[in-house]
């Protein structure tokens, strides 16, 4: 499963879910700095639901080896992306999708679990083959 196909299976997942897509990528500056997710492996999502503004960081996690290093990326593009979209866009709240065996395994260990906790990440689990949200998680 490419990567293309997650960030296409998160939009679609987000548009059953009646959520409109309005950005992507979101893309966002602050302090002489742009943001935006690299093209092909993860883009940010901007959607609207109901005067509620999310701005979705996919990740997809497909190297076992790496999910270590995937998730300290994936941490630190949550917090760097938080931190400006607080300040330029309060009311659009961010989270972290990944795929649903993604959570069920990597992220069900005791390390990701602590930092999900300690940087309040908010999370989106997703099942990539049939582009459904399976749970939100704040």
């Amino acid at each position: 499963m490419a990567r293309d196909l997650v960030h296409q299976a998160v939009k679609k997942a987000l548009v059953k879910d009646d959520w409109l897509i309005t950005d992507d990528p979101y893309t966002i500056s602050f302090g002489g700095v742009n943001m935006a997710v690299d093209l092909g492996a993860e883009k940010l999502i901007a959607a609207t639901k109901d005067n509620q503004k999310i701005a979705v960081e996919i990740k997809s996690f497909l190297e076992k080896s790496s999910a270590i290093s995937e998730f300290h990326t994936a941490l630190g593009q949550f917090i760097n992306y938080r931190a400006v979209i607080k300040r330029k866009e309060p009311e659009r709240v961010l989270f972290l999708a990944v795929p649903d065996f993604t959570y069920d395994t990597f992220f069900s260990l005791e390390f990701p679990q602590l930092m999900i906790r300690e940087n309040q990440l908010k999370l989106i689990i997703f099942e990539p083959n049939k582009e459904i949200i399976i749970s939100w998680i704040n």
